[in-house]
């Protein structure tokens, strides 16, 4: 007979809340096999290892509804192509990737106001990190050179 495990005790074997793990729940990403006499949800092995394919999807970047996909893909894997999957994760690099860019673009604006200012113990009324921020000029176009 198959053992089947509390919330509790799956939270701890995955290492994340009983709140995260009914938050899973409340998605319809993770439903357990079944909720005993007394109320209590109870997770087979099956859904503890759909449980580590949702963390291990969390952990290299999928939001919930992409999640979702993949899990539908996992769930109708006949009626899928490798094709399908290697694209949608090519897309979420290319995601990535656009989301780094954008990262490398702050990091410069900052360095760049960082540099800008003497860090002196003098009053900030003449700070230029606070001025260049006031400054709607500043940010004003797409293009502006404080972010690229």
């Amino acid at each position: 007979m198959e053992k089947l495990l509390k919330i509790g005790e799956v939270a701890k074997q995955a290492d994340i809340t009983v709140e995260t793990l009914r938050f899973y729940q409340s998605e319809q990403l993770l439903i357990p096999k079944m909720t005993n006499q007394s109320g209590y949800r109870l997770y087979s092995a099956q859904d503890r290892q759909k449980l580590n394919f949702i963390l291990h999807s969390k952990k290299v970047g999928f939001s919930l509804s992409e999640i979702k996909q993949l899990l539908s893909l996992r769930t109708d894997k006949d009626q899928h192509t490798c094709e399908e999957v290697k694209n949608y994760t090519g897309n979420k690099i290319n995601e990535i990737e656009s989301k780094i860019r954008d990262l490398q673009k702050m990091r410069l604006a900052l360095s760049n106001l960082h540099d800008a200012c003497c860090g002196g113990s003098e009053s900030a009324k003449q700070c230029t990190i606070l001025n260049s921020l006031d400054d709607p000029e500043l940010f004003a176009s797409a293009n502006n050179k404080i972010l690229g």
